[in-house]
Parts: structure tokens; C-alpha cells; sequence
């Protein structure tokens, strides 16, 4: 009877994907290390991994899976313990009858079949998947597949005597060149590695790296939340800071000073940017690392998840050839993200577009954009005295900071260009008296204006497991929401990483500015009486737009209530 491992050979020499040379020598070293031989080929560059999935299959008759692209069942994936899936690099994908169908890195690999169907009692159905493939699914369906991993990298470093000498109470007397050196250690890069690789995959906006007396923490920031995942031993802090700083073109020899950088990397076909920032601390240099994904990221103002009256408004405004559109929110609240969608939207070839930003998040086709660089003093208001040299049309300033950039924006909007900016404000009204306190007259921004948004994110509920309640009468009352309402709650589930919530969506609070309200600016009103005049124009908050997505199931009333301020009587 021919073996597997004979069957493999004979596929592989058949389809001339290897010679006999290459088998001999990588059955010699099989013989010395031992592992599998698939791996060995592949390790030694006799083929490539997909080419030896696709040999696999024909040869085997057994079907390829993109994991990538499949939904697992969380009650799958419960039939077999992560210890096993993990040793045996095999994960469950679809039970049907008494059979489990069965991704399997090494298809060959009889053992594991023989383990799991003794374990589960079902007859298995193997599947082939790339061994990358099948190791991301362990990490995401497994949720101690982190720790294991850090574990053994820090099982590795323990056989490394080279790495002996990077003690806690060491790490300050620790020289530039030991750093540079330790940054290139196998250990250290797969650590970092590990934790930049975590944070795409959780879909996180931020790392965030820091230093304790005794010990680091490291949080991935997913939906707005922070949340702590395991991390490594503090001796371990000073290389990875410094192989972050490599990678970012920083100074490795510089602790005394906060540092900025970006660098960029490539994971399953897609490359995704990083900003990092370099903070000194009590116990050391803190990292934040802010993830930009572009395959992750909404440029289209239709999937913002904005309601179709504040939509509406804000098209109605985009699509006017000049004044200017403010938007205003917290750091993190997608204001970048909105001014974007917008250039998106307004965007054709009989437009020219230039954004001055600081610096810029994401490269846009066929729209110019300029980083900002206050060394060298060119800061935004340097740059737009030169960019409006350049003949545009739309203008987008990353933020508005001082008098200067905030002057000539609305000469700008004034002579027949189209301006979008930010705003460091928290509600729509409030950044008009914000533009009043930096020195800009009244009657400028009654003629420049056209409308100011507020925005927010809230987290979006999951899908899986959200839980429907009736709220309480006297809480209805109080919200002014009918009684007997239906709300949605967050659960937790796998899917969700027990959190309860899934993703995002944005709320937004627009401004425009009537005739009506025109005149409440020019005679100096108060934000207040600006606020109740908009909303009888018919300006729906940032509490009604929340509350109206809570009721259709969208979010919690309680992350409403956490992200937006209660709202004054019109009357």
C-alpha cells in the first residue's frame, strides 16, 4: 500500500514542482530535524505554498478553503479544544450529520485525524488551508491564542543566552548599540510583530504600548474602547520601543524627547499604515500607534451610517461652488473620515482639489495633498497662501488651529472656493462662538459659513446577540421618548468578543445657516438661542439622531446616553 508521504513525492516529481534533487535533499534534512516535509520544501524554496496546496488538492482530491473569507460557527469551532487546534494546526469549519468538516494545515497528517475524530466521535472530512490561513483562524476564534503565542516566543527567549543580560533593573543602563542590536533579534520582531498584526485584526484604531514600574500594559483601542491584551515582560519593553522606532526611521538613541514617525506594511495583500508617537514616561517611553487600514475605512458618504435628514443637508451643502463646511467632535469621532467622504462625493475631473493636512491619513486618487511641516515652518497657513495660488476649487485644512489659518480659510471661502476643515468644538453652535473668541468678525462668518457639523460614533450592537427590552416609564418620560418603547441591549457573545458590540456608525448634528440664523450671529446671541432657533428649522441633535438609532436597533440607549449631552427645552 503506498504511503501518504509517498503520494506526496509522487504528485509533486509528476507535475514537475520539484526534482529528485530537491527531494533527496529535503528528505535529509527531515531525517536530521525531523518536521514535516511539506514545510521543509517550502522552507527551502523548492515551492511555494500555493503551489503545494493546489498539488495537494488535485493529487489528494481534497478542496482548498480561503478561511479568510469563511464564516466559522462559534459552535464549530467548541468541538475542539484550542490546545488541540493549536498542536495539530487543524481548525473546524462546518459540521453536518455525524461529519466535521476539517481545515487542515498538513492534510497528510493522519494523526490529527485519528485525534479528532476520537476526541469528537464524528468522521472527519479534511479540507486543505494554508497553514497561515488556519493559524489567524486559531487566533481569532481562540481566544487565549494570543498568550500562547507571546508564551513561547518568551519560551524561545529563554534558550537564547544572548538575550540573558536584558534585565528590569538594567533596561536604563542599557546602550544604544545593545538596543540596536536587540532589535534585530528574532524574539523581539516577532513580538511586535504579533502585537501590529492583533491590532488589524481586531479592526483596532490605536495600540497603545506602556510602561509600569513593574510591568508593561498593552491595550488595542476597538470601537472607541480600550481593551488590555496580554503583554510581554518589562525587560522586554526597551527593544521593542526601539525595533518601533527602526521601523519608523526614528532615533533609537533618543529617550529624553517625544518622537513622531509613520511607517507602512503589507499583511495579506493589503498594506496598512501606522502613525507612531514616542512619549518619555516615569518608567519609560509610552507608544502610540495609531492603525490606518484603508481596506477598512468608509469613503462613501452614503455608508456613514448619518440619518437621511442630516444626509441630506450635508449633500445639499457639499454641493454648493463655494463658502466653507466646519466639522467639530472629539479626537477619534471621524471627523477626518467625513471630510473625506465628502471630497469623494464632490470630486470630478473638472475639479481641482488640494488638502493641507497634518499629516495626511489617507492618499486619495486624483486629489493633491500636502503634509504639513512646522519645523520647516511650513504650516497651514503657509501652505494655504501658496495653495491658493494654485487655481482650486475645493480646499480641505485638516484643522483649524489659530487666527492666521482661520483667516485666510474664510477669505477663501469669501472668493469662490469651496473650504472644508475641522474643529476642536463639542456641539455645532458652540463653534461659532469658538470662531468669535479667535478674533473673526461676526458678519465673516454669517458670509462664509455654510453649515457646522457635530459628530460622533457609537458603537453598533452586535448582531448575534443583542437583547430586546421595554424601557422604564419614568425614564421615558425623562428622554421624552413614548412609553412602551423597545430598546435593544448588549449581550456578548464570540462573535463580538463578548463585548456586546460590533463596528460603528456615525450621528451627526448639523447646523446650516438660514437667513434667521444669520441674524442671531451678527447680533452676538449666545450659543443657546442659536441652538433652539436651529432646531425649530428643524436641526435634529446629536441625543435625537442617537436615540432615534437606539430605537431602530442600531445601538444602545446607553451608549447613546455615554457619548451625547442632554439637550435644552425649545420652549
Amino acid at each position: 500500500m503506498v504511503s501518504l508521504k509517498e503520494r506526496l513525492t509522487e504528485i509533486l516529481i509528476k507535475n514537475k514542482l520539484i526534482t529528485r534533487e530537491n527531494l533527496d535533499k529535503s528528505l535529509d534534512v527531515q531525517s536530521k530535524e525531523g518536521g514535516r516535509l511539506s514545510d521543509i520544501l517550502v522552507r527551502l524554496g523548492f515551492i511555494s505554498q500555493k503551489d503545494l496546496i493546489i498539488a495537494l488538492s488535485e493529487g489528494l482530491g481534497l478542496p482548498p478553503i480561503d478561511l479568510s473569507r469563511f464564516k466559522i460557527d462559534p459552535a464549530v469551532t467548541s468541538l475542539i479544544p484550542h490546545e488541540t487546534a493549536r498542536h495539530y494546526q487543524i481548525i473546524p469549519v462546518s459540521k453536518m450529520g455525524n461529519t466535521l468538516t476539517l481545515a487542515m494545515a498538513d492534510p497528510l497528517n493522519v494523526f490529527a485525524m485519528d485525534a479528532v475524530k476520537t476526541l469528537t466521535g464524528f468522521d472527519i472530512n479534511p479540507i486543505i488551508a494554508k497553514p497561515e490561513d488556519v493559524l489567524n483562524a486559531i487566533t481569532q476564534y481562540y481566544g487565549e491564542a494570543s498568550y500562547q503565542a507571546i508564551e513561547q516566543i518568551i519560551d524561545d527567549m529563554g534558550k537564547d543566552k544572548a538575550l540573558e543580560l536584558v534585565q528590569d533593573e538594567q533596561q536604563d543602563n542599557m546602550d544604544t548599540q545593545e538596543l540596536a542590536r536587540l532589535t534585530q533579534e528574532a524574539p523581539v520582531i516577532k513580538i511586535t510583530n504579533l502585537f501590529l498584526k492583533q491590532g488589524i485584526e481586531a479592526k483596532a484604531s490605536d495600540i497603545l504600548i506602556e510602561p509600569f514600574e513593574r510591568k508593561v500594559r498593552v491595550r488595542l483601542r476597538i470601537d472607541g474602547v480600550l481593551k488590555e491584551i496580554e503583554a510581554p515582560p518589562k525587560a522586554l519593553h526597551p527593544p521593542v520601543v526601539s525595533r518601533i522606532k527602526v521601523m519608523s526611521g526614528l532615533d533609537i538613541a533618543e529617550h529624553r524627547l517625544p518622537q513622531d514617525g509613520r511607517f507602512k506594511i503589507k499583511i495579506e495583500n493589503r498594506e496598512v499604515d501606522f502613525r507612531v508617537s514616542i512619549l518619555p514616561s516615569s518608567f519609560g517611553e509610552k507608544v502610540a500607534l495609531r492603525i490606518l487600514d484603508k481596506s477598512t475605512a468608509t469613503l462613501d458618504i452614503d455608508k456613514l451610517g448619518f440619518d437621511k435628514h442630516s444626509l441630506d443637508i450635508l449633500k445639499k451643502s457639499s454641493a454648493k461652488p463655494y463658502g466653507m463646511i466646519l466639522t467639530c467632535g472629539p479626537t477619534g469621532s471621524g471627523k477626518t473620515t467625513t471630510l473625506y467622504s465628502i471630497l469623494k462625493f464632490v470630486d470630478n475631473p473638472e475639479k481641482n482639489i488640494i488638502t493641507v493636512e497634518d499629516p495626511v491619513e489617507y492618499q486619495l486618487r486624483g486629489i493633491n495633498q500636502v503634509s504639513v511641516n512646522a519645523e520647516i515652518g511650513l504650516t497651514f497657513a503657509s501652505c494655504l497662501r501658496s495653495i491658493l495660488r494654485q487655481d482650486p476649487n475645493i480646499i480641505m485644512i485638516g484643522e483649524i488651529r489659530d487666527f492666521d489659518t482661520v483667516d485666510i480659510a474664510i477669505k477663501a471661502a469669501l472668493t469662490g472656493h469651496l473650504v472644508l476643515s475641522t474643529l476642536h468644538t463639542t456641539t455645532a453652535a458652540g463653534s461659532i462662538i469658538r470662531l468669535i473668541d479667535m478674533g473673526v468678525e461676526p458678519f465673516l462668518i454669517a458670509s462664509s459659513i455654510i453649515a457646522i457639523m457635530s459628530q460622533r460614533l457609537l458603537r453598533k450592537l452586535c448582531e448575534h446577540c443583542k437583547e430586546p427590552y421595554t424601557i422604564k416609564p419614568d425614564i421615558a418620560q425623562k428622554l421624552i421618548i413614548k412609553s412602551g418603547s423597545q430598546f435593544f441591549a448588549p449581550k456578548g457573545c464570540k462573535a463580538c468578543f463578548n463585548t456586546g458590540y460590533a463596528g460603528r456608525a456615525g450621528i451627526l448634528e448639523i447646523l446650516f445657516l438660514s437667513p434667521k440664523v444669520k441674524e442671531l450671529i451678527l447680533t452676538h446671541q449666545p450659543e443657546s438661542i442659536i441652538k433652539i432657533l436651529a432646531r425649530k428649522e428643524g436641526m435634529k441633535t446629536l441625543r435625537e439622531v442617537g436615540i432615534e438609532k437606539a430605537l431602530d436597533g442600531v445601538t444602545s440607549l446607553e451608549e447613546v446616553l455615554r457619548l451625547t449631552a442632554p439637550d435644552e427645552s425649545t420652549t
